[in-house]
């Protein structure tokens, strides 16, 4: 019996050690595959830098410049992509799916990214109506 109890005692032991080290890293998402958002508003995305970042909206995000952090800091809003960066197809059909930072579209000055570019054909069929569902669905899936 005592060495069931020492035994018991040692895995349990072991499992919250574990847990406490599978949870340790303070691991920040980094927005877009670390390309710089304003960039992609200008026609030619490009890779941001580390030493141009600012945190928003539980993300890093990643510039190429100084000039595009401060236009990204003086208005997010207006450059970050719709829908956090997932799949504009997938939440217009009401789930979540990543983002392929190479496959975007910017429509009346919006972001939109999706998973692939057959997610990209089949969006770019009716991109209005899209849009709206994908407005409406973002709601009820963006907690998820």
């Amino acid at each position: 019996m005592f060495k069931k109890t020492l035994l018991a005692l040692g895995l349990a032991a072991g499992f919250a050690l574990a847990a406490q080290t599978a949870g340790a890293g303070n691991q920040l998402a980094v927005a877009i595959g670390g390309y710089d958002t304003v960039s992609y508003h200008d026609g030619t995305p490009a890779q941001g830098e580390a030493r141009f970042n600012h945190f928003y909206n539980g993300a890093i995000w990643y510039f190429t410049n100084e000039e595009n952090r401060d236009k990204f800091k003086a208005d997010p809003a207006a450059f970050a992509p719709a829908y956090d960066g997932y799949c504009s197809w997938a939440a217009s059909q009401g789930y979540k799916a990543p983002g392929d930072p190479n496959v975007w579209q910017v429509v009346e000055g919006t972001l939109y990214v999706q998973v692939h570019p057959r997610a990209q054909t089949l969006w770019q069929e009716d991109i209005p109506t899209y849009i709206t569902a994908g407005n409406e669905n973002w709601p009820r899936i963006h907690p998820f």
